[in-house]
């Protein structure tokens, strides 16, 4: 993200600067899992990878980025995004509230 800010240059004449505000991890949003689920985390976008963590039930999920992958029947629906919630994790898309049936983050590098 760019942002652009005005300043003054040593012979009074104005100039845009843009300057790149980094990523803080204050600026990550968290989504909330299915109410009543247990959410398995897998290893890459799919069913086709072993799982490496079970989320509990009231958990919320940062996302990184997204993939497609297996198609799922969740409660928010059928969907082939995996969304990356840490290096490795994927959860399906289909058990997390986004408020989109799409992507919301950019798609990851595989």
């Amino acid at each position: 993200m760019s942002v652009d800010r005005v300043e003054e240059t040593e012979d009074g004449e104005k100039a845009t600067v843009a300057t790149a505000a980094a990523t803080s991890a204050a600026a990550v949003r968290y989504y909330p899992i299915a109410p009543g689920y247990r959410l398995n985390v897998r290893s890459g976008p799919g069913t086709g990878y072993p799982v490496v963590d079970v989320l509990p039930e009231g958990s919320q999920v940062p996302i990184l980025c997204q993939s497609p992958g297996t198609t799922i029947t969740g409660p928010y629906g059928t969907s082939n995004i995996w969304d990356c919630i840490a290096s490795g994790e994927y959860v399906s898309d289909a058990y997390v509230k986004t408020g989109s049936d799409g992507y919301i983050r950019p798609r990851c590098a595989l």
